[in-house]
């Protein structure tokens, strides 16, 4: 077998090869365990190995590896504290006589055999043809984007309709977006659109520092939640950092996670000489979204060949990230809307980042008293918004709602846009990114 995660490795989508890695792997977690509160799939997989003699994961049918790797959404919080993480220990090339023998000396990562086993399903056409073209559909995140945003009375109206509508139905059986969740609307005017206006107005830097940003928006900013891109802009700029945006397009997570590497790798490839160029005029790269953060900064360096991908990893920050680095944050004085206690919910891919309470650190800053909750709510990027997977995604963000609930705050904040929609699905409440927090904290209005 080859313990390799880098698509560039000639026995990547070697299947038997990978399924061989798949059981090595599933019998190293099989007798650690750590991870068996994250998410569904590890109770799962320990369930499916009591049930087999000897507990050998190497016993388990292909179908039955493809329904456990069916269940990850990426989140890639089972690499945080794993001891057997990828360059801790030395690799061996035969599963042990037990789960005792393999655990005793090998390397696990986690999140990116199950990019590799997505990537196998994908290219060896596992998937059945409507969900393969649902999963193209909804990967159009740009174009839909686009459309979405020039119609977004009717499209707003359209995905807004009651849950189980026939509407929905209709929607869902076209783009494989699940009837029964809240789906974000979209925007009326794009951020771009909002930054061109404004920029040609826009008035000199408040006590200038000379630190200059590119801002990578992401779909999500650019499309659906064009706010949290203003108040990025207006709060960077009260702190005197010049503000620019990058030419780059969408991150291609989406087509990462559905396996479609070829996609994935044309789109990182592109960007990273956008970023590349960028980078090199002087700018650093901020992004206002934890997934697409977490794409550039480690998934471009794993499929985008060169130097590039290292530069544009190396200079790439989380928007709130940026901030807080040393002497960014110079303006502390809050004029504007403090909140006595802010609920904080930290995602998952700001939780991978190693970033988990900057964002609280941030909010905490105004004097407000945050409560931080690390709790999945079960979306991280489409998985939780398909079809089919209402039954786990649906009880996770209800969970997360109980704890939001119970932490009772006055205002709620979330860096991920997608996460927060699913906390407004459950809670009916409204969380704030950590930015516009600030930014309201300061006295700055947000834009109607």
């Amino acid at each position: 077998m080859t313990t390799t995660y880098q698509p560039r490795d000639p026995a990547y989508f070697d299947e038997a090869d990978a399924r061989r890695e798949m059981a090595r792997v599933f019998d190293i977690c099989n007798g650690c365990r750590r991870c068996s509160d994250l998410c569904g799939v590890f109770p799962r997989l320990f369930e499916r190995l009591e049930e087999i003699e000897n507990g050998r994961a190497d016993q388990m049918t292909p179908a039955e590896q493809d329904a456990i790797a069916g269940q990850c959404f990426h989140c890639s919080l089972c690499s945080m504290g794993c001891p057997y993480l990828t360059g801790q220990r030395p690799v061996t090339d035969q599963v042990g006589t037990s789960a005792d023998d393999a655990v005793g000396a090998a390397e696990v990562d986690f999140p990116r055999l199950m990019v590799r086993a997505a990537a196998i399903r994908h290219r060896g056409g596992h998937l059945a043809p409507v969900a393969r073209f649902t999963t193209t559909a909804m990967n159009r995140t740009e174009l839909l984007g686009v459309l979405g945003v020039r119609a977004s009375g009717i499209v707003n109206r359209v995905i807004g309709s009651e849950p189980e509508s026939l509407t929905r139905r209709v929607v869902a059986s076209v783009t494989g977006i699940s009837p029964v969740r809240l789906i974000p609307p979209y925007a009326r005017q794009r951020f771009s659109t909002w930054w061109r206006k404004r920029s040609v107005s826009a008035g000199p830097l408040r006590e200038a520092t000379g630190q200059k940003v590119k801002i990578f928006p992401t779909c999500t900013v650019e499309y659906l939640q064009p706010e949290i891109g203003h108040d990025l802009v207006k709060v960077y700029e009260h702190n005197g950092i010049s503000c620019t945006l990058s030419a780059a397009g969408c991150c291609g997570a989406p087509w990462l996670h559905s396996g479609d590497l070829k996609r994935f790798e044309a789109v990182a490839a592109k960007n990273v000489v956008t970023l590349a160029e960028e980078i090199r005029s002087g700018l650093q790269i901020v992004v206002p979204q934890p997934t697409c953060a977490m794409v550039l900064k480690e998934h471009y360096r794993d499929h985008v060949v060169g130097q590039d991908a290292d530069l544009v990893a190396s200079h790439t920050f989380d928007a709130v990230e940026y901030l807080m680095q040393p002497d960014r944050l110079r303006e502390l004085r809050f004029d504007g809307e403090v909140p006595a206690e802010v609920t904080y919910h930290a995602p998952c891919h700001l939780r991978a980042q190693g970033l988990g309470h900057s964002s609280a650190d941030l909010i905490g800053l105004t004097g407000a008293k945050v409560t931080v909750i690390e709790q999945c709510s079960g979306t991280d990027g489409l998985w939780g918004l398909r079809k089919g997977n209402e039954a786990i995604a649906v009880a996770m963000a209800e969970s997360l709602g109980s704890a939001v609930n119970n932490a009772g705050s006055q205002l709620l904040s979330g860096d991920c846009h997608l996460a927060n929609t699913a906390i407004t699905e459950v809670t009916s409440r409204v969380p704030l990114h950590p930015l516009q927090v600030l930014a309201r904290a300061y006295g700055i209005e947000s834009e109607q």
